[in-house]
């Protein structure tokens, strides 16, 4: 599946468009207190475990929506967008990473 953020395919035409496609994905309150609690790995001010556990959820949700494009037969996510919410309150530290974009399909 072709992601792309840009609203367009350079070289390519776009035949039909799915519509909006979606992908969400959340890292929970546990990955805090075991990145904290113990032994930190840090290198140079950041904090390698984290940044490992946003790349795992951010996937999981690029996964999602592909898979949702996929399924209405598209072969491309065009104008995609990555955000990152923190849900705070009740439900702790909880990040969530969606994902959006129209799904395509191109000649290729």
């Amino acid at each position: 599946m072709l992601v792309l953020t840009t609203p367009n395919i350079e070289g390519k035409k776009i035949v039909q468009y799915f519509g909006l496609v979606t992908g969400e994905s959340l890292l929970g309150a546990n990955v805090y207190k075991d990145l904290f609690s113990g032994v930190r790995d840090v290198v140079g001010g950041r904090t390698s475990t984290y940044e490992l556990e946003i790349k795992k959820a951010r996937d999981l949700a690029l996964g999602s929506m592909n898979e949702k494009a996929d399924s209405r037969g598209a072969n491309a996510v065009i104008g995609v967008r990555i955000k990152y919410h923190n849900l705070g309150g009740t439900m702790g530290n909880t990040i969530m990473v969606t994902v959006t974009g129209t799904a395509v399909k191109y000649e290729e």
